[in-house]
């Protein structure tokens, strides 16, 4: 071989081993809030209304619904936490929580249960959609991860915002999960922000064994939080591991604070259900208790016009207690 091939060589690999050194370097300083690698899931649904899933008719319009896998970094089977957007669908602020999570070494998966159905968004209609689909959505994402082998099936927690902290608080109850969740995985802790406590569902102290723990704000007047401290009393005298933290001046949404949001206002044409009493009659049919008709949005107690807006003190509490929750859940080091 010619010196001057040999020393063009040499002097290749050389500089290819600058470049790997360059690029396993790089690789190493990337943030840890940043995903290793997203992975991108249709996850087939269905569309039912509320009375089908409470008596467990399936004959609803088949749908597939979208899921964001972000694994974090680390290797092997990971911990991680399932996200449920709102009425306004998947927002900023589902960022933050994600990127938190990642950096903490916890992969997320962001269910859309809007796209996939033709919905952006149903706070001025909340008739668009019946609230217990999201559960379904929710269920239908456990049959994907509990199978992933970067998954670790026992260390999966679901967290949702306003509609969906309702479908992650009612996620929780034996009932649901027996007629629907089919995975053979069970969530090991339920972390719901702001829901909506008002609706009273047959059995629904029965709840999985495992840890609740809701987020919620004084002053919230979308989904108040006299109804979830009345729901709390009762899981809590039948010995549910269950706990509500209450946060002053936070309106609805106060996690918007995550990212520096610190103006309240009016969700203009919104739809609150904060003065209705639901319940479940007979045949899963959903009752307003106070005309005992069947309820429906165009009752007289759903107004309009709540607040929303964000609190960054309160938002950063929130913030380090669910991270907390979560090193202790999962066993982080």
């Amino acid at each position: 071989m010619r010196t001057g091939t040999r020393a063009a060589i040499a002097a290749w690999i050389f500089c290819t081993g600058i470049l790997l050194i360059g690029i396993e370097t790089k690789a190493q300083s990337i943030p840890k809030e940043i995903a290793q690698r997203v992975e991108l899931y249709g996850i087939p649904s269905l569309t039912i209304s509320d009375q089908q899933f409470l008596t467990g008719d399936a004959n609803g319009k088949p749908v597939t619904v979208a899921g964001e896998f972000r694994i974090a970094q680390g290797s092997g089977r990971l911990p991680v936490v399932v996200l449920m957007h709102g009425s306004g669908g998947v927002g900023a602020t589902m960022e933050a929580w994600v990127h938190q999570f990642n950096q903490m070494g916890i992969s997320t998966f962001v269910i859309d249960g809007f796209s996939g159905r033709g919905l952006t968004a149903v706070g001025p209609n909340q008739a668009l959609l019946g609230r217990l689909n999201f559960i379904l959505d929710i269920y239908r994402s456990l049959d994907i991860l509990a199978k992933h082998p970067r998954v670790d099936p026992e260390r999966i927690v679901l967290m949702g915002f306003s509609r969906g902290g309702q479908a992650a608080l009612y996620a929780s109850l034996e009932r649901f999960n027996k007629l629907w969740n089919k995975s053979g995985a069970q969530f090991a802790g339920y972390i719901p922000f702001y829901p909506d406590c008002s609706t009273s569902y047959a059995t629904d102290t029965e709840v999985a064994a495992r840890p609740i723990r809701i987020f919620h704000g004084t002053p919230d007047d979308y989904n108040p939080v006299a109804s979830c401290k009345a729901y709390v009393s009762r899981l809590q005298e039948a010995k549910r591991d269950v706990a509500l933290t209450e946060y002053p001046d936070s309106a609805h949404g106060f996690d918007a604070g995550l990212l520096g949001v610190n103006i309240v206002r009016v969700s203009a044409n919104d739809q609150t259900a904060r003065n209705c009493h639901i319940r479940e009659g007979e045949g899963g049919v959903l009752m307003n208790a106070d005309t005992q008709a069947p309820f429906g949005y165009k009752d007289a107690c759903i107004e309009l016009n709540p607040h929303v807006g964000g609190n960054p003190v309160t938002a950063e509490a929130a913030r380090k207690a669910v991270s907390d929750f979560l090193q202790m859940l999962f066993k982080l080091s």
